[in-house]
């Protein structure tokens, strides 16, 4: 049965056989006086200085006195604070679809909730959709007259009012109103509006 010596003890015999000016390299730099150490899956040559150059992957050879660079920070996302309050969206309009606006409502740039222009009251509680601090409310308005207009007067409107507030039996009540958006019959076109609320 024929037996391999491992790498290392080759070397040794390698070295001992090699001039006195032969050197050893790893990965084309040179590891003289390196102990204790060893190579696997690597391919050992001897040039013809006696030099014993070593190729091994997965190896890396740092010059003395140096140290790694540090690993890249990882980001991290924000913890916000949830609110304690109770926030809510309800929407109130002068004639039931008169307004004829689609609203879409984006929380902190996340998308809530699509109130149509043929709704009819819509109370939503939006509470976890905020955090401790300033919160950003974009709201997307887009005509909608897809059967022609129902009036273009500026007394038919649709109002969206966002606060702090409290549920009663049945009843939601805004105790702390924060935003009024307001949009009419008399208006045309998309509208795209951002306001800014503090949550509690």
């Amino acid at each position: 049965m024929r037996s391999t010596l491992p790498v290392v003890a080759m070397i040794v015999s390698l070295l001992a056989t090699s001039s006195a000016q032969a050197a050893v390299f790893l990965n084309g730099v040179n590891i003289d006086g390196v102990v204790n150490q060893t190579f696997e899956n690597c391919t050992v040559k001897i040039d013809e200085k006696g030099n014993i150059l070593i190729t091994a992957k997965g190896y890396e050879v740092q010059a003395p006195g140096t140290t790694p660079p540090p690993a890249p920070p990882t980001p991290t996302t924000p913890a916000f604070e949830p609110v304690t309050k109770q926030y809510f969206l309800v929407t109130d309009m002068s004639t039931p679809a008169h307004a004829q606006f689609d609203v879409d409502v984006f929380i902190n740039q996340v998308w809530v909730k699509r109130i149509n222009a043929t709704d009819g009251q819509v109370i939503v509680d939006i509470s976890k959709h905020l955090h401790k601090g300033k919160n950003a409310i974009h709201f997307t308005a887009t005509k909608n007259i897809k059967e022609g207009r129902k009036s273009v007067s500026p007394a038919h409107y649709l109002k969206l009012h966002v606060g702090e507030g409290s549920v009663s039996g049945n009843n939601v009540m805004i105790d702390n109103p924060l935003i009024e958006y307001t949009r009419t019959a008399a208006e045309m076109g998309t509208f795209d509006d951002d306001l800014v609320i503090t949550g509690r």
